[in-house]
């Protein structure tokens, strides 16, 4: 008994440090990630797939058909369809820009925040709850996700809403909670597909399995959500019925006959696992290991530590699993199984873990609540005060490498906040480097959604090109045009106010302007011309095929959503950068 009292008044310190702190630091953090999280609503859409789905999701909301999607006016068989109707909608009531595209993927990534402070909250209290949502509000690829939006902040939010309600529903009289989890379930199958009940049904399957609840397995509740969860999968299976199975003539991956149904839940799913399908990858069973160690950045080594803490004490000495409170296995069960679900898959891409974070937040609170060693504390300390120096010390190395605007300004600025969050939250106990690493993770998030990406977007070309256009004196109807000889670009059909089509260079005499009548006002755009949006090396293939060219604006363009070291140094910038051109084509 001698050894095991300093342990309880050891964790009971904890206990006691952490609320004090939450108490006065939980809104005001909170807050903080709430306003760096909500910076990516005025950033322009990144290429290239989040310019692809608003695309998508423009045309949608333009002829609306939310049935059928496509692309460059042909059927898309890849994604399903909740993302695009929740886009689409937002086009509707707020207009086509970046931030309405964006706006309901924020709502949904603040959901996630919701449910994960609700789940924690029912399984381990406030201290955890509050801890878990700083945690997940913090986290690098949510931030990031909340910028280069796809399918991920949607996912995030449904899934972890769904395992709250399924684990109400699976304590008490199922009622409301079974509905509403199985509701998001089916938002969850009609956003990526049947894979999540992987996802929300592991962690109850292990959590059964550790606290003996056989019963479970044969209760018709589950099977009640079953049925739900496929009947509000219903309006997905729909739409692939009726664009693609109703159609075998359509050519799609460059065959016919191909079955949209087939695809949503063998093709895209097991296909895409066993590297069968018609989209394939080649994946590496450690990627996600190396991954997440930026991707849950500040927190990616405490997630590891938590993870091994969980499963020690979860096995007893003879091998048998064991739980602390009912529900206690969920958290873990959801992560690794999908964990080792992914990292077995061959195709593989980093936002694909964004969905576990919920559970990974959960697991890495828990972990720093229940900490009983002072030597594990201090260890995390040095840990936590490490990231906390590193952070800042990348941001001065990338300002003095890339040279923003005003770059000596900004890294004295970088330099003085550093130094003031180490100074105010000083102190020793676990609560100061927690603090720490968090304030500077958000001044790393800060400084990459309103300092980075606003100067890494100028090279962009599709956007600002879009945007150019705008300002251009049209006169009537001027078509644009992208080449399909040329790389594509969705960010200029999403951003350019004119409508946009890609076409191949031998039939763009067929669609220019035979005559110009009316004559074209002072200064503009005459009408018996078009738009071409090209490579500037174009313009010699396009004046070689007889066509007459007037190159109105050139931009410089670089693929930013995957930097480079020649990109980010302003001394070899240049010569990576490929000029794009807007240009004004007509007959001679």
């Amino acid at each position: 008994m001698a050894q095991i009292a300093p342990t309880h008044l050891i964790v009971e310190h904890n206990h006691a440090e952490w609320e004090t702190w939450l108490q006065k630091w939980f809104i005001p953090l909170l807050i903080l990630a709430i306003i760096v999280n909500a910076g990516g609503l005025i950033i322009p859409i990144l290429e290239p797939d989040g310019s692809l789905y608003a695309t998508i999701a423009k045309t949608m909301a333009r002829t609306g058909d939310f049935v059928n999607l496509r692309v460059e006016g042909r059927d898309w068989l890849d994604k399903p369809h909740f993302p695009f109707w929740m886009a689409a909608i937002s086009f509707k009531v707020l207009g086509t820009n970046s931030f309405a595209y964006k706006f309901p993927a924020l709502l949904f990534w603040a959901l996630g925040a919701w449910y994960t402070w609700k789940l924690a909250l029912s399984l381990y209290g406030k201290t955890v709850a509050q801890l878990s949502v700083l945690i997940y509000v913090s986290a690098a690829h949510l931030v990031i996700s909340n910028n280069d939006v796809r399918a991920e902040p949607y996912l995030t939010g449904l899934i972890i809403g769904s395992v709250y309600h399924f684990y109400r529903a699976s304590r008490a009289k199922p009622g409301l909670h079974l509905l509403a989890g199985s509701l998001l379930a089916g938002c969850a199958c009609m956003t990526k597909g049947p894979f999540v009940v992987i996802t929300i049904g592991g962690g109850f399957i292990l959590d059964w399995i550790a606290g003996k609840e056989w019963g479970q397995f044969r209760h018709p509740r589950w099977y009640i959500a079953i049925i739900l969860t496929a009947l509000f999968t219903l309006p997905e299976l729909y739409c692939l019925y009726v664009q693609f199975d109703l159609h075998p003539e359509k050519l799609v991956f460059g065959r016919t006959g191909v079955s949209g149904i087939r695809f949503f839940f063998w093709d895209s799913q097991f296909g895409r696992f066993f590297n069968t399908g018609p989209i394939k990858g080649a994946g590496d069973p450690f990627f996600y290991f190396h991954t997440l160690l930026w991707a849950f950045l500040p927190w990616s080594l405490l997630l590891y530590a938590a993870i091994v803490q969980k499963i020690r004490r979860s096995v007893d000495a003879t091998g048998l699993h064991r739980r602390g409170v009912p529900g206690d296995m969920i958290c873990l069960g959801a992560a690794l199984g999908s964990f080792i679900v992914f990292s077995l898959s061959r195709f593989q891409l980093p936002h694909y873990l964004n969905i576990l974070f919920p559970f990974f937040a959960i697991l890495t609170a828990g972990y720093l609540q229940n900490i009983r060693r002072r030597l594990t504390q201090k260890t995390i300390g040095i840990i936590q005060n490490s990231i906390a120096v590193l952070l800042p010390v990348l941001l001065l190395l990338l300002c003095w490498f890339f040279h923003f605007p005003y770059w000596p300004l900004l890294m004295g600025i970088i330099v003085v906040l550093a130094f003031l969050t180490f100074l105010f939250f000083r102190g020793p106990s676990l609560p100061g480097p927690i603090a720490r690493s968090f304030s500077m993770a958000m001044l790393v998030f800060f400084f990459i959604n309103f300092i980075l990406y606003p100067a890494i977007l100028q090279y962009q070309a599709g956007t600002v090109a879009g945007e150019y256009t705008a300002t251009l004196p049209v006169q009537g109807s001027t078509p644009c045009y992208l080449l399909q000889e040329a790389p594509v670009d969705y960010s200029f059909e999403f951003d350019c106010p004119h409508p946009v089509e890609r076409i191949p260079i031998d039939s763009l005499a067929s669609r220019l302007p035979i005559a110009a009548s009316p004559a074209a006002s002072p200064g503009a755009i005459p009408p018996d011309s078009a738009l071409v949006f090209a490579p500037s090396s174009f313009a010699d293939t396009l004046t070689h095929r007889g066509y007459r060219v007037l190159p109105i604006h050139s931009f410089p363009n670089f693929h930013i959503s995957q930097l480079t070291g020649e990109f980010i140094s302003y001394r070899t910038r240049s010569q990576v950068v490929t000029p794009w051109s807007l240009m004004q084509v007509r007959r001679w």
